[in-house]
């Protein structure tokens, strides 16, 4: 799919920004945007390493945004995930939409981050300010889960669980949107979501199996 198909169908600000560096969409882009990824509807995004999510996750941001119709959060695992994100995302989309980052002092509400559209949270600290009841949270109607697949962790993925089921019980409008390389079991996952499930196995470098032996390789065919 060309980028200039999506013209008209993305708010041209956002559209804008991504016409400077892209042509052509990835075939999971294109499964997405197929699966109601600009309609509002629930997907999980189960694809290699590079193959084009965090692209999803910003079509999806600029309708959310761009459109009114409330805030988007995006949780992501660790905090230096989130500060790459937040670099990211402020660099790239400067003057299009804010963004704000929290990442710090759990017992804080964190009540500045109101002003900003998009906020990048870790799903721990985002469990704080919920249960601090931070007011902003009911103006998110966006939720994008980073690394979905740690729900099956025994560490995070209870807090992760906890705070998507709060939140879709703030909110019944707000669209989820999941992503991982690595989901084991992505139909189950995309059933508890009422999501719509989107698969490929496309990547930009071909993956290749081998075994080493002193300074040989032999790959497997």
């Amino acid at each position: 799919m060309h980028l200039s198909e999506l013209k008209g169908l993305l708010p041209e600000k956002g559209y804008a920004v991504l016409a400077q560096s892209i042509t052509e969409l990835r075939p999971a882009q294109e499964k997405a945007i197929a699966s109601g990824l600009l309609e509002g509807k629930n997907l999980v995004v189960c694809t290699p390493t590079a193959s084009g999510k965090t692209l999803i996750a910003e079509l999806a941001i600029q309708k959310t945004v761009l459109e009114g119709r409330g805030k988007a959060l995006y949780i992501v695992p660790l905090k230096a995930l989130a500060r790459e994100k937040y670099k990211d995302f402020r660099e790239r989309y400067k003057g299009v939409f804010s963004v704000g980052i929290s990442v710090g002092d759990l017992d804080a509400s964190d009540t500045y981050l109101s002003r900003y559209e998009v906020i990048i949270t870790t799903s721990e600290k985002l469990d704080s300010l919920i249960r601090h009841k931070t007011p902003w949270i009911g103006q998110v109607r966006l939720v994008i889960a980073d690394e979905i697949h740690l729900l099956n962790d025994h560490g995070r993925g209870p807090t992760l669980e906890i705070v998507l089921t709060i939140l879709r019980e703030i909110a019944h409008d707000m669209q989820i949107l999941g992503l991982s390389a690595t989901i084991g079991n992505p139909e189950e996952l995309a059933e508890w979501l009422d999501a719509g499930l989107v698969q490929d196995s496309w990547r930009p470098v071909e993956l290749k199996r081998g075994v080493l032996f002193g300074r040989e390789i032999e790959f497997v065919e």
